[in-house]
């Protein structure tokens, strides 16, 4: 069986695409997760990781952030508007449960969607 996954297309690869969010960012942000998005002139959503050795020290803990994030993104894209989002791990993250931390994106991705549709 072939497992579903994140297009290439759907994420953001270099410096330039991530500056480009970082310089004018609408922002979402609680103790598990900062989400940044810029709204895109492409047709579809694109996702970008930030996570650092600061906030999950371990090598195993920023991969599973990682494919939380990828994960939660792909299943919730067709329902967000065309922007570039990008995830910083947050203090609590890498000491969280997976469900906590999917709720949170959910959140997240919901509150983000209504900001970029207002602008």
């Amino acid at each position: 069986m072939r497992r579903a996954r994140l297009q290439k297309r759907a994420r953001l690869l270099k410096a330039a695409e991530f500056n480009r969010v970082f310089d004018k960012a609408l922002r979402s942000s609680d103790q598990y997760f900062t989400v940044l998005v810029r709204p895109n002139e492409i047709e579809f959503p694109r996702l970008g990781l930030a996570i650092s050795k600061k906030r999950a020290k371990l090598a195993v803990t920023r991969n599973r952030l990682k494919r939380i994030i990828r994960e939660s993104f792909r299943q919730k894209q067709h329902e967000l508007c065309c922007a570039d989002y990008i995830v910083l791990a947050g203090q609590k993250s890498s000491s969280t449960n997976n469900s906590r931390l999917i709720q949170s994106l959910e959140h997240h991705w919901q509150k983000l969607n209504k900001l970029c549709a207002k602008s």
